[in-house]
């Protein structure tokens, strides 16, 4: 699996369509895709799946608002239960005889939800699009649970994820998986030859500790992770250890990784809730890192560092305080398609 800073062929993304998450807020999240779509577009082809002709035609129409030339916007009509692309669509890897594959895990909407049977039909429908050879990882006769935001790769041999996630009492994706299941796994398809396990993940993300929320490589051997100032908050202690660990980690040559704090922003709350804002959960695109910001001081430090860690693309905060009311932003929403 290429690192996700490689070049790319193309941002798959779903148009938002399913107003239950996004309860109260829904009107304004069509237009947030638009702004995100607009940018994209601009450094590699977006393909956008929408539910119907109906959906493509109303979609387009909001599109032109934010794009009058959309040349590089390409429309899939495909039905989807919700549009977190990351966890729902491939991942895409190069084969050892050089070939691009679309890995079709099987998606059970985070053992959360009951309706996902057409997510889980997605990767097929897209690799079938692209005319990819398709791979269904799978130990003895059953599929393997998999989202793309449980998972982050240096395209080098590491990956990481978070013990909460994949083998704590609360996941229900492998039950049967121990850390050695998952790490057999992760070689055989996607080419991993370390895994760094860090613990939990952030408070509010109810996939039970999704990596990309928490720690990503933004290099071979730089690793950005969240870190919590006020020791009062909930987030402190996990993020402590999880920052502890990283810095124990070494690569394959046995060079400690560098590890780059980023900020938190002060709890977003909405309606009683707390949800996962995280500004880990930045979009790394060709030419461009899309990250979320959320009107509070800490923005302007996220978006420092990460421009400084990306001297050759154009950093861009995308307001996402409406977009994290579904439990997600930027990185949730895109799978990358690597070049051919």
């Amino acid at each position: 699996m290429p690192a996700e800073w490689e070049l790319h062929r193309a941002t798959w993304l779903a148009w938002p369509h399913r107003r239950s998450d996004w309860p109260g807020k829904f009107r304004v999240i069509p237009h947030v895709y638009g702004e995100i779509v607009r940018l994209l577009s601009v450094h590699e082809a977006v393909h956008i799946v929408v539910n119907s002709k109906v959906e493509r035609d109303a979609a387009r129409r909001i599109l032109r608002k934010y794009l009058p030339n959309s040349a590089n916007v390409h429309w899939e009509i495909f039905e989807t239960d919700r549009s977190w692309l990351r966890d729902s669509g491939p991942i895409f890897a190069i084969n050892s005889d050089g070939v691009k594959t679309a890995l079709d895990w099987q998606f059970n909407a985070w053992a959360k939800y009951d309706d996902w049977t057409h997510d889980d039909r997605l990767p097929a429908f897209v690799s079938n699009r692209r005319e990819l050879a398709t791979v269904q990882p799978k130990r003895g006769d059953h599929r393997i649970v998999l989202e793309g935001g449980s998972i982050d790769v240096n395209g080098a041999g590491l990956l990481l994820t978070t013990e909460e996630c994949l083998l704590s009492s609360v996941q229900q994706r492998n039950p049967s998986f121990e850390r050695a299941d998952y790490e057999a796994a992760f070689q055989k398809f996607l080419g991993v030859q370390k895994v760094l396990w860090l613990n939990e993940g952030i408070a509010g993300d109810d996939t039970h500790g999704h990596v990309d929320d928490l720690a990503r490589f933004v290099g071979p051997r730089t690793v950005v992770t969240v870190v919590e100032q006020n020791p009062n908050d909930v987030n402190y202690g996990p993020l402590q250890e999880n920052l502890e660990r990283l810095r124990g980690f070494t690569d394959l040559d046995g060079n400690k990784l560098e590890v780059v704090p980023l900020p938190m922003p002060r709890p977003v709350i909405y309606s009683g809730q707390r949800l996962p804002a995280s500004y880990a959960n930045f979009y790394i695109a060709n030419g461009l890192v899309l990250v979320p910001t959320f009107n509070d001081p800490a923005d302007r430090v996220a978006l420092g560092l990460l421009a400084e860690l990306f001297p050759s693309r154009h950093v861009v905060g995308i307001h996402s305080v409406d977009l994290v009311w579904g439990l997600g932003t930027l990185h949730c929403m895109t799978q990358q398609e690597p070049a051919d």
